[in-house]
C-alpha cells in the first residue's frame, strides 16, 4: 500500500534513537539515570484514583457529550475563575484527549492553507509539526539567553506579516522552565492587538511555578485577548494524570462550537470515567498538589546547585515546570572516546553509554543545549550529575 506524501513528511522524534538505546541498555541490566521524563514521577493522588473507581462501579463507561460532561466543563469554568480571573461558560470549554489533542484541534480550527503561526524557540517540538499538519507555516523566532529565551515585543513586531494568524505562547515553558511576567505579557499584547492576531496560550504547567511568582494567563489582560486567545490546559502535569488523557481548551463560543464539531469527526469525547475523576481532581486536593510543587522546587534547587558547582555549566534559572535547559556549547566539535560531538543529539547519544539519558536541544530548535527533567528522585539527580561529570571530564 502506498503511503501518502503528507504522512511521509511527518518526521520521527529525534529522541527515538536515544530511547531505543536506553531501553536496550536497561534490558541488559544497566542502570540508567533518566533526566528525560515529561511527567511527574509520583502516582496519581489516591483521592483521584478512588473517584475513578467510584465512576466505574457506577457505570460511568459510556459516551459523553463531544465537548465533555457538563460537570467537568463547569468545574473547569470554576478553575479558570479562581486561578486566572477568567469568566467562561461551559459552552466555551472543550474537553479533549489530552492537551496535545486540544492544541491540534485549535490550530486546525483557525488556520487556513498558507497562514503563518509564530513559534518562540526553543519550543516544544510538537508545535511545529502540528502547524504544518494543519497546512500552516511555522515562523520561528530565535530567542537569546540574555532575555531568558523570551520573545521581545520588537522581535514579534518584525516577524508579523499579512499572513500571520497566531502566535503560540507557552508559560511556564517546556523546555526552558521560564515564566512570562504580567508586564512582559502586557507589552506583547500591545503588538498582538495592533496587528489583530490570535494567541494559543499553552498553560499546562501553570500550577508548577516557583520563587513566589504567579501565573498570568494572557487571555485575562484585555477584552481583545479574551476573545482572541485559545487557552490550552489539562490535568496531566499538575495532578500527575498524564496517562488519563484529559486536556481542555477555552475560547469564544463560536470557535468552541467549531472545535467541538471538528472533534466529533476525529476523537469524539474524552474517556468518560477519566472525565469523572478530573472533576474530583479540579475540585479538591490542593494540599496534595502544593506538596508536589514543593517537592519539585526542592529538586529544582538541588539540580541547579549541582549543575553550577559540580559541572560548571550555564543555564537560565527555571521558574516553572520541571525542566532545566543547560548549555553544552563548549563541548560541541570536541571528542569523546574517539567520536566527534557534532551537536546536542550526538552529546545525548554518547552520554547514554555513561548511564545518563537527557533530551537534546536540537528537537527544540535551539541546539547546543540539553533538557534535563528533575521529575526524578533526589538520589537519582545526585547520581546522574556524578555520571555526567565523569562524562564531561573525558571530552577533549
Amino acid at each position: 500500500m502506498k503511503i501518502s506524501e503528507k504522512a511521509k513528511r511527518i518526521p520521527a522524534s529525534m529522541t527515538l534513537e536515544i530511547t531505543a538505546k536506553v531501553n536496550e541498555l536497561k534490558s541488559l541490566g544497566k542502570k540508567i539515570v533518566g533526566f528525560t521524563a515529561g511527567e511527574p514521577d509520583s502516582n496519581t493522588p489516591k483521592y483521584i484514583i478512588d473517584s475513578c473507581k467510584e465512576a466505574l462501579d457506577n457505570g460511568v463507561t459510556k459516551y459523553t457529550a463531544v465537548a465533555g460532561t457538563i460537570e467537568l466543563r463547569k468545574a473547569i469554568c470554576k478553575k479558570f475563575k479562581k486561578d486566572n480571573n477568567l469568566t467562561y461558560a461551559p459552552e466555551q470549554i472543550v474537553v479533549c484527549n489530552g492537551a496535545k489533542s486540544a492544541l491540534y484541534h485549535a490550530l486546525y480550527a483557525i488556520c487556513d492553507e498558507g497562514d503563518e503561526v509564530i513559534l518562540i524557540a526553543p519550543f516544544w517540538f510538537t508545535y511545529k509539526e502540528q502547524v504544518k499538519m494543519c497546512g500552516a507555516v511555522p515562523v520561528i523566532v530565535n530567542t537569546v539567553k540574555e532575555n531568558e529565551y523570551k520573545i521581545t515585543p520588537s522581535q514579534l513586531e518584525q516577524v508579523i506579516t499579512p499572513k500571520t494568524k497566531a502566535i503560540i505562547i507557552n508559560s511556564p515553558c517546556n523546555p526552558t522552565g521560564v515564566v512570562y511576567t504580567k508586564s512582559e505579557l502586557e507589552e506583547l499584547v500591545k503588538v498582538i492587538e495592533k496587528h489583530e492576531i490570535a494567541v494559543i496560550s499553552d498553560e499546562i504547567y501553570e500550577k508548577l511555578i516557583y520563587d513566589g511568582l504567579k501565573h498570568v494567563s494572557i487571555a485575562s489582560l484585555s477584552d481583545y485577548m479574551y476573545e482572541n486567545t485559545i487557552v490550552i490546559n489539562g490535568v496531566s502535569k499538575s495532578y500527575s494524570m498524564t496517562g488519563w488523557r484529559i486536556g481542555y481548551l477555552a475560547c469564544n463560543k463560536e470557535l468552541a462550537r467549531v472545535i467541538t464539531k471538528l472533534q466529533s469527526q476525529t476523537t469524539s469525547n474524552a474517556c468518560s470515567f477519566a472525565q469523572y475523576a478530573s472533576v474530583t481532581a479540579l475540585e479538591g486536593g490542593e494540599e496534595i498538589i502544593e506538596s508536589m510543587r514543593q517537592e519539585f522546587d526542592e529538586r529544582r534547587n538541588l539540580i541547579m546547585n549541582l549543575i553550577s558547582s559540580e559541572l560548571g555549566l550555564k543555564f537560565v534559572k527555571p521558574q516553572g515546570a520541571f525542566y532545566i535547559y543547560v548549555s553544552i556549547k563548549n563541548y560541541i566539535d570536541k571528542q569523546i572516546d574517539g567520536k566527534v560531538i557534532k551537536n546536542s543529539l550526538d552529546f545525548a547519544n554518547y552520554l547514554v553509554d555513561y548511564g545518563v539519558a537527557v533530551i537534546p536541544g536540537l528537537p527544540f530548535y535551539k541546539d547546543g543545549y540539553i533538557r534535563m527533567s528533575y521529575a526524578i528522585s533526589k538520589e537519582d539527580i545526585i547520581e546522574g550529575i556524578k555520571r555526567l561529570k565523569e562524562f564531561l571530564s573525558k571530552i577533549k
